[in-house]
Order: structure tokens, then sequence, then C-alpha cells
């Protein structure tokens, strides 16, 4: 059975000894205490059966690609037109995640069926928009404030020099209280948002999603152009030529489908649904370069900014799969059915690669550690980063530096909760969607042997052991001594209340 004891047990670190780590300095005192972790509540099964649990056959991958039409999103995803701008590898797929959300919105509010949850849709796709917009705009910040991240594709809003371009989407025209010349309001040609604000069914969402764009992006030197109100006049984002809408669209239609396929409505949820997930994640892969690059280059309070900024996409990425919640199960299950996706060892989730190869790439963090901290791992196993980890936390030398490097080492722990509580999340939904027997999926002989969740790709991920052991240690740890030395403290106070007592008795 799993076990779920929280008591604290000794244990094995794949770069800590058993041995007792001398107290830092500071403390005043020789004492040794045990070198502690955490109970480890579930470990991977070693051999072949790890392997086949967390990987779909390639019959299964070709599939999901060929559905969603991969690798042509790929192409879109991979354009690189403005070699001065920096940030475009990560801002062109969120943008385009964002773009797919607008035509999810437009095929969601124009369902026919009678007993589609419209409401709920409404709502939930307009957090889901808003949420995208707030990612959008930490990202653009994040990199105007790196050194040369600057170059991007903007068009001005003056109008001097220039003339309106007739048949527009929309434009508007204002005069800024002090300003020379008239400022002008570009909106997206090719876009989605603006027909939808012109459309009465989507109208408010539409104007909830522009006002988010306004607000969002006020701390950004420019804005997107998709028709939000610009109050401060910020040059705009050539959206139509970073994001190409039109190519975009083009591939709405699900690859290799039936037309019984195209005649389900919740065909268009699920691919939208997941082209927007796979956008996402192929930002976040553009993101772990980064973050990989900044540590390296001893740049660490914005590797953390990088770490928080992922931890936010992965919380994306379960709310885009809490939306296979709102498809009537019925619809889904036929739409299963005539997809022809049958039940592996791996779990659904891992028909894509890139989410398989980025989850990797997130617990491969953990080789970073020792230059964060400043020390190399101990090849023989010692608790040489667990005592660097708690002389940081500690003793903060050198204010800002150990500031960075703790926010750094707090951030690589949040991407590790947040992966985690994402395949824990993705689990309950697979079960609410499908049923826990189909979700579980058939078990191999050899994931039989090894114990009752050995089976269990999901689990595999969120159950096994942390993926920093230095730093879960040198927390116990010092937990641990603090606790003791407050204890002890107690202990003396009260002591000295029994001796004071006795000598006023005698």
């Amino acid at each position: 059975m799993v076990d779920f004891d929280c008591k604290t047990k000794v244990v094995s670190s794949p770069d800590a000894s058993l041995g007792s780590p001398k107290l830092p300095p500071g403390n005043g005192g020789s004492v040794q205490l045990p070198f502690l972790l955490p109970a480890a509540p579930f470990r991977c099964p070693p051999g072949p059966a790890a392997a086949a649990a967390t990987s779909a056959s390639a019959h299964a991958v070709a599939a999901y690609e060929q559905y969603l039409r991969l690798p042509e999103l790929r192409k879109l995803w991979g354009a690189r037109e403005f070699p001065g701008w920096r940030a475009e590898p990560l801002l062109r797929p969120a943008l385009q995640a964002l773009e797919i959300t607008f035509r999810f919105v437009s095929t969601a509010l124009s369902d026919p069926r009678p007993y589609a949850n419209r409401r709920e849709w409404r709502r939930r796709l307009e957090s889901l928009a808003a949420g995208q917009i707030r990612l959008i705009a930490a990202i653009v910040e994040d990199e105007e404030a790196e050194e040369g991240g600057g170059a991007a594709p903007l068009v001005g809003l003056s109008s001097a020099g220039g003339a309106l371009a007739r048949g527009g989407s929309s434009a508007e025209v204002w005069r800024i209280p002090g300003a020379a010349d008239a400022a002008v309001s570009r909106a997206s040609e090719a876009s989605l948002l603006p027909r939808l604000a012109t459309w009465h069914t989507s109208e408010d969402v539409a104007q909830r999603i522009l006002y988010a764009i306004e607000c969002e992006m006020r701390g950004c030197p420019y804005t997107l152009g998709l028709g939000e109100p610009n109050l401060t006049a910020k040059p705009a984002l050539r959206y139509d030529d970073v994001c190409k809408p039109s190519e975009l669209h083009a591939l709405k239609r699900s690859g290799g489908s039936s037309e019984q396929v195209e005649s389900n409505h919740e065909n268009q949820s699920l691919h939208a649904a997941h082209q927007i997930l796979e956008s996402w994640i192929c930002a976040s892969s553009e993101l772990l370069k980064r973050i990989e690059e900044r540590i390296e280059e001893a740049r660490f309070e914005q590797a953390a900014s990088g770490c928080y900024l992922l931890e936010r996409i992965w919380k994306l990425l379960a709310e885009i799969e809490d939306l296979h919640l709102l498809m009537d199960p019925e619809d889904f299950l036929r739409l299963k059915k005539d997809l022809a996706i049958k039940a592996e060892a791996a779990s659904f989730c891992f028909r894509s690669k890139a989410l398989v190869q980025v989850t990797g790439k997130c617990k491969d963090l953990k080789h970073k550690v020792p230059r964060v901290l400043g020390v190399e791992a101990d090849p023989n196993g010692g608790p040489r980063l667990q005592e660097a980890a708690m002389r940081l936390y500690r003793e903060k030398k050198g204010e800002a530096a150990a500031a960075e490097r703790i926010h750094l080492l707090q951030a690589m722990q949040a991407v590790e909760a947040a992966v985690k509580r994402f395949f824990f999340a993705y689990k309950q939904v697979l079960a609410a969607v499908m049923g826990s027997l189909e979700a579980r999926g058939p078990r191999t002989a050899a994931a039989a042997g090894a114990g009752a969740e050995a089976g269990d790709s999901l689990s595999q991920v969120f159950l096994e052991g942390t993926y920093f052991p230095s730093l879960d240690a040198a927390k116990t740890f010092l937990g641990r001594m603090l606790s003791g030395g407050e204890n002890a403290k107690r202990g003396g106070r009260s002591s000295d209340r029994r001796d004071s007592g006795r000598a006023l008795s005698s």
C-alpha cells in the first residue's frame, strides 16, 4: 500500500549520506542531529515498468498529432520573422493560444444544442482568456526588464504623416490634451475578438476581454492592438503579423476526421482546448530555455521570475483541462469511440510529446541547484548541498545576493508543486469525464507485479519523491533544529521557575 505516514523517518537521498552534519555556525553549540528527510510516500518502480507506464505508443502519438494538426501548428509557432525581437519565440505561441480562445468563445456561444451549458462555458472561457492575458502581460514585462529585450514589431498611434486605412475592421481617432497630434487606435483586422464585440451574443464577453487587455497591459510599453481602449495612447503590437490569425483559423478542422466526427459539437471543443494547451506547452518550453540561460549567467532574480511564470503556466494548463468537465458525457464518449481513442498503460496526456518533454525539463531543474548554491555536489553522496542550503537560509550573507538565490530556490520548488498538482488534477478530471476504470487504463504484467499503483502512470508523477532532496532535507533539518532550540529555551525557563519555587519554600 502507499505509505501516507507524515511522520519523519530516516531515509537515503541521492546527494546526501546518512551521516550527521554539524549545525551551521551561529547556533552556539556542537550538538549533532541525524540527517532527516520526510518519508517519501511513493517510489516509481524501477526498470521497464516505469518506462512503459509513462510512454504512449507511437501510433497513439501520431494519431494525436494528426488530430490536432500539430505539424502545421509547429510551423506557425516556430516562424521567426523579427530577428531583433527576443521575445518572439515565447510570445508568438502565447498569442496564438489567445486567438484560438477567441474562436472557442465563438463556437461555444453558437452551440445549437439545447442541453449545452452555455452560461458556464461563457464564464470559463472568459476566465481562461483573462488568465492568458495576465500571463502575456507578465511575459512582456519580464522580457522588457531584460537588457535588449525590445525591438518588438509595433505600430505607432500618431496620425501625423499618415492616413487612416479604409476598410479596416475598426479605428478610433481622438486627441490627447496637450498633445500635438491626434492618436489613432487601430484594431486587428484578422482577429476574431473585434468581431465578437459586434455580435450581440458575445458582445459582453468580448468587451470584458478588451477591458482586461487594457488593465493588464498598463505596465507594458505597448498594447496588443485588438481594439482595447488604449487610454494611455501606447504603440500597438502588429498583432496580425505576429499571430497570423487567418493561417491559425485555417487549422480549426481536425485532421483526418470523418464526417461523423466533425458533426459532433464536442469535437470543436476538444480540438480547440488541446490546441490551446499545446500552444502554451510550446511557450513553456521556450521559457525553460531562458531560465536555464539565466541560471548559467548567474542572473538568479531574473531566473526566479521565469520560474514563477512557469508555475503560472502549469496552473493555466490545469484550468484548460478542467474544460472537459463541461462537455456533454454522451457526446464526448461517442466522440471518443468515433476517434478510436483506446486506453493504454500510459495515460491519455502522455500522448503529447511536448508535455512529456517539458515535464522532464522541469524535473531536471534539480541539476541547477549546485550552481545556485555555489557548491559542487558530493560524488560520494554526502550532505554538502544540504549544508550549503541551510547556511543560505539561516545566515543570508550578502543580503541582496542571498535573497536572489533563496527566491530562485523557492521558485524552483513552486514549479515542482505546480507540475505535481497538474497531474493530480488531471487524474481527477479524467475519472470524472470517462470513469475511473477507463481512466486507469489497462495494466501491463510488469506493472501489475510491481504494486497496486505501479500501473497508474499519473500517480507515478505526482507521488514520486521530491525533485530537490537537498532543499527538502535542509528545511526538514533546519525546522527540527529551530524547534529543538525553542523547546530547550522553554525547558530552561520551566526549570528556573521550579528552582526559584524550591528556594522560596525553603
